[in-house]
């Protein structure tokens, strides 16, 4: 029997290709689309897989529930959720606005716990189902300039730690992928930097100077994000898999080192990588 994919921000990046790479492989998948899906549809009619789109914006709550209705009405089932829709907030902790705030976490935390919501009585239903959290090994340390971002993937690793246990008695598994930098149009499409702390008044600007031109060259120059589709589709197919996925040269390396390091010697580390 084909299982049934939902995934959200399945537009471009590592939701895209996550969705490509599943249908490849014979799954039913709904690519959860905010605006335009001619990009997903395009690549989709070019590999010559099948795929559906459905309108998703995971800051509406009405969005996601009709999302998840329309899916239910196709296949009678969701077999497996990869929250994947996310973005990065660029700002100090200073200079962030209220706006900027409530956003970062609406989009990369709040939506998940709506989505995840949503499906769970589904799969509870079934008895069974996998839920897979597209995290980053920045929901296990602190980066300058990303503490918005970095907080919300924290959330992230938080959610899907607990909710493993509320769900495990109804055949439902929880991970987390934990991506490094790969070379998706993060920087283009899913990094939103704070005027003032890109601005030459601001009083952080030596280190914006610094460090954003090393984390926007990780990126455009960074591998392609095939190796987290394949993560995804590993998780889904392999009952004994990590409950957390390191995927990614900065998530192989930093994630362990986290573990084997106290605070204080880890972050030294972390100085003498980025140059801090």
């Amino acid at each position: 029997m084909n299982k049934t994919v939902l995934i959200t921000g399945a537009t471009s990046g590592m939701g895209k290709e996550t969705a490509l790479l599943l249908a490849e492989h014979g799954y039913s998948v709904y690519a959860g689309v905010r605006r335009s899906s001619q990009e997903l549809m395009d690549e989709a009619e070019k590999r010559g897989v099948k795929l559906n789109t459905v309108a998703l914006d995971v800051q509406d709550t009405a969005s996601i529930q009709q999302a998840v209705q329309h899916v239910m009405a196709k296949e009678g089932k969701i077999d497996v959720l990869v929250n994947n829709a996310g973005f990065g907030l660029v700002a100090t902790l200073e200079e962030g606005t209220d706006e900027e705030i409530f956003q970062q976490f609406d989009v990369n935390v709040f939506g998940l716990i709506k989505m995840t919501r949503e499906v769970l009585p589904h799969m509870r239903h079934a008895q069974s189902g996998v839920v897979i959290n597209i995290s980053s090994f920045l929901g296990k340390m602190g980066l300058p300039l990303l503490s918005h971002y970095n907080a919300s993937k924290y959330a992230v690793e938080g959610i899907t730690d607990s909710l493993r246990f509320e769900v495990a008695p109804f055949g439902i598994r929880v991970h987390s992928v934990l991506a490094g930098l790969f070379g998706t149009n993060f920087v283009k499409k899913g990094l939103v930097a704070n005027s003032k702390t890109t601005s030459a008044d601001s009083p952080y600007k030596d280190l914006v100077s610094h460090f954003v031109p090393i984390v926007a060259k990780a990126i455009n120059e960074g591998p392609d994000p095939l190796p987290i589709a394949q993560a995804v589709k590993n998780i889904i197919e392999n009952e004994a898999s990590d409950i957390a996925v390191k995927v990614g040269q900065e998530s192989e390396l930093f994630v362990p080192l986290r573990k084997s390091m106290d605070d204080k010697a880890f972050e030294e580390k972390v100085k003498e990588t980025f140059g801090l």
